[in-house]
């Protein structure tokens, strides 16, 4: 499983504009990283992503976009695990 997750980092890694991405645990734990990222940001984006979900508990978890300078931090959450994906924000 976890040349399946490495695998995975790296293929998101690799797309146009990305900078970083992890995958984090419910617990907030990193699961893996690749990229600029650091693995300290898994337990603020899972706690996000946890209180953004308790706004409409009915549907699915909503996709987070936050953007600060010329960077966009992507927030999803699916299941028991959540990512999250530093990309340029040039276009």
């Amino acid at each position: 499983m976890e040349q399946q997750l490495e695998r995975a980092l790296n293929e998101i890694n690799s797309q146009p504009d990305t900078v970083g991405c992890l995958i984090t645990n419910r617990q907030g734990l990193c699961l893996g990283a690749a990229g600029k990222i650091n693995p300290k940001m898994s337990g603020v984006g899972m706690a996000l992503s946890e209180q953004v979900c308790k706004l409409e508990p009915n549907l699915n978890p909503p996709t987070i976009v936050l953007y600060s300078g010329n960077k966009r931090c992507i927030i999803q959450k699916d299941g028991e695990i959540t990512g999250i994906i530093y990309k340029d924000s040039s276009n």
